[in-house]
């Protein structure tokens, strides 16, 4: 099944003003109607909670991600879904050409046609002693100090805290196609679906069922110092860090992870591993260790001859 990746994320908030303003703030393109975009088209959508044309909530916790609306290839990949799903649950097929059904775990999933945009902006580069990639008299690191955060370019991927992270693996694996890139023992796997290349798309951490819902969503920027431009810009005014800025161990993406009123974590990322069908999955213990290769600690800014930096937030 040629399914891309998450174009968008569905969210019932208690508060719609001070998530946009986050939303906004964080990089995405206010839209109108409470949808916020990165420069790909993909992104996310904030209502009330109490919106009826939201899917109804059914899990304990404050985070409310009422769908995740899944991108794909073309009109014979979403009849695929259809018939597929259709052959032991309800699959509605809405005005907007999309279809809706819910999966093994309890969450809510849409697949339409992809928003996606093609991106044509240069990567990120580097110059090392035998592989000078950005090349000659090209500056690495902007002069301009005033120049503003980069954008995010395309949403990443979703993760969510479940009951049962073997059930939830069987559903996108055997009914969807994903494959399971790497696995955190005792935790849960990291999927991706056939349309990408990208590490995951999706990742499972089995929790208590009081905990159900989305642990964070991320976006992509276009490698780790537009990480740390666009999350020190994000820190600076007001939010605050959570994990990171650091770089995984399964991914390899670069990282940096804020709390956010919308009742999970939003995190940016780059520069994350591609993978094929001839990638054979590693296991290891889900532990701190092996959840991060290394991990800054984010600082006010200092200066050689000025007073000390404070203490880490």
């Amino acid at each position: 099944m040629n399914i891309l990746g998450p174009d968008t994320l569905v969210f019932g908030v208690e508060d719609v003003e001070s998530c946009a303003r986050y939303l906004t703030d964080y990089g995405l393109s206010p839209k109108g109607n409470g949808h916020f975009e990165a420069l790909d088209g993909t992104g996310v959508v904030i209502r009330p909670k109490d919106d009826p044309s939201l899917p109804q909530w059914t899990f304990p916790t404050a985070n409310q991600l009422r769908k995740t609306i899944y991108g794909v290839a073309d009109k014979d990949a979403l009849a695929e879904i259809a018939t597929e799903l259709a052959k032991d649950r309800d699959v509605r097929f809405l005005d907007d050409g999309s279809i809706e059904a819910v999966d093994d775990v309890g969450f809510i999933l849409g697949f339409q046609i992809s928003v996606r945009r093609p991106l044509h902006i240069p990567a990120e580069q580097v110059n090392a002693p035998g592989d000078a990639r950005r090349g000659v008299n090209v500056i690495g690191s902007s002069a301009d100090v005033n120049q503003p955060p980069p954008s995010p370019r395309t949403l990443s991927h979703v993760v969510y805290f479940v009951p049962d992270a073997q059930k939830a693996e069987a559903f996108y694996v055997n009914r969807l196609g994903f494959r399971v890139s790497d696995r955190f023992l005792g935790m849960g796997p990291f999927l991706r679906p056939a349309g990408t290349q990208d590490h995951h798309t999706l990742f499972f951490i089995e929790t208590p069922a009081v905990m159900h819902g989305c642990e964070h969503f991320t976006f992509h920027m276009g490698g780790p110092t537009e990480v740390l431009r666009a999350g020190y810009a994000f820190a600076a005014k007001g939010y605050q860090s959570f994990w990171g800025p650091g770089r995984h161990r399964f991914g390899s993406n670069w990282f940096w992870y804020f709390n956010s009123p919308l009742g999970c974590h939003i995190e940016y990322d780059a520069d994350m591993d591609q993978h094929d069908d001839s990638w054979e999955p590693r296991e290891a213990p889900g532990i701190v260790d092996n959840s991060q290769i290394f991990l800054f600690h984010w600082r006010e800014k200092w200066a050689p001859g000025g007073p000390p930096p404070t203490a880490s937030h």
